[in-house]
């Protein structure tokens, strides 16, 4: 990998409950990737959803993982919009499944290999496939796929092992979250690359489940039709959200405080 004659700029961050969002677009992100990837330097992004802070207010030790991620981004529409709100006008949407492509198509002519690691085997098989097939010539350096439940200290001492010698540059994380964000904090020095959660991206771009109308993600209803396709698994999820709404109304007139 080349050495770069510069460093990539930092981008400002704002504190939304307590959580350091990073205030980009999809090009400052691949930007801040691609100084990582050509510097060697081991690092990683949370992608970062409404339901995503909530899980940080509820639980206060999961706030660091997230604020001490190399990126943080703006990957609901609810959040672009506040970050809009607070004068950072140039920002939008870096989505998990968008940020996978781009990065996808900008590795290719850089050489950049790739690891997939989480979903079920099947789901991960098929989004290597489709990968190969829309992005030719992508260098896949391995998948691994985790039992659910999680592993010992000894499988995940092995797994860590194969991503290393894959020498993988960036590893897709699909572990769920907030189970993603933790293991990245834990482990993304061990593993040696950049280290990417996307969560349900694997199941959108494999077929495995459907994705929510272009207007609809724009529009900030993709939350209502992921709850209509799922509605026993993510209706807890999205209960959070007039919450939400609350806890930012009262952030926003000072009568709350969420420390970074």
């Amino acid at each position: 990998m080349k050495k770069p004659s510069e460093s990539p700029p930092l981008f400002p961050r704002h504190n939304i409950l307590g959580v350091a969002i990073s205030a980009i677009n999809m090009q400052d992100a691949l930007t801040t990737i691609r100084g990582w990837v050509e510097r060697e330097e081991p690092n990683y992004v949370c992608v970062t959803p409404a339901h995503a802070v909530m899980e940080c207010v509820k639980d206060g030790g999961l706030r660091p993982v997230y604020n001490q991620a190399g990126l943080v981004t703006p990957d609901g529409m609810a959040i672009v919009w506040l970050l809009k709100l607070a004068g950072f006008s140039r920002v939008n949407r870096v989505y998990g499944p968008d940020l996978l492509r781009a990065v996808c198509a900008e590795s290719l002519s850089r050489g950049w290999r790739h690891y997939f690691f989480g979903g079920a085997p099947q789901v991960t098989e098929r989004l290597v496939a489709r990968l190969r097939g829309g992005f030719p010539g992508l260098q896949v350096a391995g998948w691994d796929c985790p039992a659910f439940e999680g592993f010992d200290a000894a499988q995940e001492a092995a797994a860590i092992e194969r991503i290393r010698e894959s020498k993988a540059d960036i590893v897709w994380v699909a572990l769920g979250s907030p189970r993603q964000e933790r293991w990245m904090a834990e482990n993304y020095r061990r593993c040696g690359g950049v280290l990417v959660g996307v969560g349900a991206a694997f199941d959108f771009l494999s077929g495995n489940k459907p994705q929510a109308p272009r207007w609809m993600q724009r529009a900030g209803l993709e939350w209502l039709f992921r709850l209509a396709s799922e509605p026993r698994r993510l209706w807890r999820r999205y209960l959070q959200y007039p919450r939400f709404v609350w806890l930012v109304f009262l952030q926003r007139l000072g009568l709350r405080k969420f420390p970074v």
